[in-house]
This record gives structure tokens, C-alpha cells and sequence, in this order.
């Protein structure tokens, strides 16, 4: 019998508390005059925010490989669907404003002497189309792929390796001019958002805002799907599949169901990441992208939903740190954190007080146990 838990427990309410006591102050000092001493510059809040779009897809990653044991390689793609579904909303926005003065027309289709827009981007100039597109084309991606995959009873390494080639044959296709998605260079030049400026300081704080809000709601949606019957049904399937199909669960459909949920989370924040960082291109798409997320959530320690925010985090702090200074060792710097987290935090850094702890009570032992032998042989 399964037995359900409470979804706002000690540690949603901490989780929940520090999130939004740190966007507050975030925001506060984003608006804040520039010659205030208590001042965060655009640059800050936008790095900020992008962080959390990261920490967003983790939440994404951390639900199907955290607790159903679906260690997907392919999030990156659900991601960058979400992404451009936005951004063809924002390229919309953009209008006489672009270099060839086309009101129609993206300033890359007029170069490639398209002469109209193709019958998927109809629509696109309504943000709450492009919202509902936000969900649906991650979800639906998700759907179909989940349907393939699980119903043919694929799992494990080799479910891993197809959400990989899954992404990588997306990032293809994507840098085809053909596709109508601006090809290599991708989507930018991004002018305004429901008619306010990107470029604006209070823009950005407004958009670093929301990525926080839906963080938080991301968050408390992951923790009522675990924290149901339909979690702890997730929690057999991952430790004992074959079993908790036995019994009668429809193990197909949990893991579709989930994987689809997980997926348009995912969507949302690559959503939020666009018109923060200001492009979307294939590159979005790279497998590598993916594996950056997974070692995230290994970092943080998967199955508890905030250790993967807490490792979105850090891991993004690290990767920001290595690319300005050290470029060319990031790829290395990625490894080795994957190896000795791997080695030496298989509980992530959640788990690194437990750790300890665990050390420090083994080292007591052995050292009373020798004081005893000691005074045995005195």
C-alpha cells in the first residue's frame, strides 16, 4: 500500500522561502538606481535568470531520472522547442524594425527570398498562441517519442542513447535553411516583449521575476506528482519495474504521462531563457547541452528536486567561471566534476552532510575502539 506524502513538507517550505526571499532581494537591487550602493547591474539579473531557466530543465531532468529512472540525454531538445516556439513570437514583434523594413517578414526570410511565411509560423504574432506552443510542441514531442519508445518496452542504456540521437537529429534539421528557423544563425535580434523593450534594465528585472516565479511553481508541480500515489508508483518503477508491472500498473503509461510533464517543464524553460539571453539557435539542440543538465542533477543529487536547482546553480557558476577565464578546459572541467562527483558524492551535494557525518562517526568508532584496545593491553 502505497502511502502518500505531504507536498509542502519542512523542505518545500525551505526550498520555497529561499527562493523567493532571493528573488526579492534580486529584484530590489536590479531596481534600484545605478549609483546605489546596493545596486545589481542588467548584466547580473540576466545571468541570474538565465541560471534558473537552467535550474527549471534540471527540475525537467531530475523528475524522470531522480524517480522513474529514465536517464534522458535528449531534454536539451524539449528545451529548445520551448525556446523557439517564443521566439518566433518575439522575431514577430520585431516587425518595419528589422534591417529589411519587411512587417511580415523575419529579416531572414526576406534575405532567402521567401514570400510569405509558411503556414507553421501563422499565428506565431499572438503571444498567447505562442504560449500554448510553448507547452504543446515539447509536450507533443514527448508524447510521440515516449509512445514509440516506452510501449516498445525500451529502456535503460539504450532509451538514453535514442533520446540523444532524438536531439542531435533535431539540431540537424534545424540548421537547414529549409526549415524556415533562420538555419545556423537561428533566431535574434529581438527588439521588444507585449510591447516593452529586451534592452530595458526594468525588462530584464521583470523577466528575471518571472523565471523565479516559475521556477517555484515548476517546483511545487514536480513535488505534488512525487509526492502522490502516482510519485511512489514512479519510485517502484524505477526500483523494481518488472515488479510493479506484476501487479497491475500500466507502467507504459506512468512513464509517459511523467516524461510528457517533464517535458513541457522543460519547454517553459527554454521559454524564459530566449528572450533573456537574446538568440535561439540549433546549437540549443547539441547533446552536449543535455549531458551538462544530467551532471547537474548528479552534482546537486537527483531524486529530491531541489538538489537539482541547487546543482543548476553551481554547476552554471562553474561553467561561467571556466568559459571567461579558461575557455578550452571547460569540456575537461565538465568530466572531471561528472568523475568525482560520481567517485566521492554519489548523494550530490545534498547529501555531502550526511556524508561527513557518516565519516566522522565511522573515524570516532575507530578511534574509541582503539582507545579500548589500548587500555585492554595497559
Amino acid at each position: 500500500m502505497f502511502v502518500e506524502e505531504k507536498v509542502f513538507d519542512r523542505s518545500t517550505a525551505i526550498f520555497t522561502a529561499t527562493v523567493a526571499v532571493a528573488a526579492a532581494i534580486v529584484t530590489i537591487a536590479g531596481l534600484t538606481p545605478a549609483n546605489s550602493p546596493l545596486h545589481v547591474s542588467s548584466y547580473i539579473v540576466s545571468l541570474l535568470g538565465k541560471y534558473i531557466t537552467y535550474a527549471i530543465l534540471a527540475l525537467a531532468v531530475d523528475l524522470v531520472w531522480g524517480y522513474l529512472g529514465i536517464l534522458s540525454l535528449g531534454h536539451g531538445a524539449f528545451f529548445a522547442l520551448g525556446g523557439y516556439a517564443l521566439g518566433m513570437y518575439l522575431m514577430r514583434q520585431i516587425g518595419a524594425q528589422g534591417v529589411y523594413g519587411n512587417p511580415d517578414l523575419p529579416d531572414f526570410m526576406v534575405f532567402l527570398n521567401w514570400d510569405s511565411l509558411p503556414w507553421y509560423w501563422l499565428g506565431s504574432d499572438n503571444f498567447l498562441f505562442a504560449a500554448l506552443l510553448v507547452l504543446l510542441l515539447p509536450g507533443l514531442l514527448a508524447f510521440v517519442f515516449g509512445w514509440l519508445a516506452f510501449g516498445s518496452r525500451v529502456s535503460g542504456v539504450y532509451l538514453s542513447i535514442i533520446t540523444q540521437a532524438m536531439t542531435y537529429a533535431l539540431m540537424l534539421a534545424f540548421f537547414r535553411n529549409e526549415m524556415g528557423f533562420g538555419g545556423n544563425n537561428g533566431l535574434t535580434d529581438f527588439k521588444s516583449l507585449l510591447g516593452f523593450s529586451l534592452q530595458s534594465d526594468s525588462m530584464r528585472v521583470a523577466l528575471f521575476a518571472a523565471s523565479a516565479i516559475m521556477l517555484l511553481c515548476a517546483y511545487l508541480v514536480c513535488r505534488s506528482v512525487v509526492a502522490s500515489r502516482l510519485g511512489r508508483v514512479c519510485v517502484a518503477i524505477r526500483d523494481a519495474e518488472s515488479r510493479t508491472r506484476f501487479i497491475g500498473y500500466r507502467v507504459e503509461n506512468v512513464k509517459l504521462a511523467v516524461f510528457t510533464l517533464s517535458a513541457m517543464i522543460a519547454g517553459v524553460g527554454g521559454a524564459l531563457y530566449v528572450p533573456q539571453v537574446g538568440i535561439i539557435n540549433p546549437g540549443e539542440f547539441a547533446p552536449l547541452n543535455s549531458i551538462e543538465i544530467v551532471v547537474c542533477v548528479a552534482l546537486g543529487g537527483r531524486g529530491r528536486l531541489y538538489g537539482a536547482v541547487i546543482g543548476a546553480f553551481v554547476m552554471n557558476f562553474i561553467k561561467t567561471w571556466f568559459t571567461a577565464a579558461m575557455p578550452d578546459a571547460w569540456l575537461f572541467a565538465l568530466g572531471m566534476v561528472f568523475v568525482l562527483t560520481t567517485l566521492f558524492l554519489p548523494s550530490g551535494l545534498i547529501g555531502l552532510p550526511a556524508q561527513l557525518r557518516r565519516l566522522l562517526q565511522k573515524i570516532n568508532r575507530r578511534n574509541h575502539t582503539a582507545a579500548n584496545a589500548k587500555g585492554a593491553k595497559a
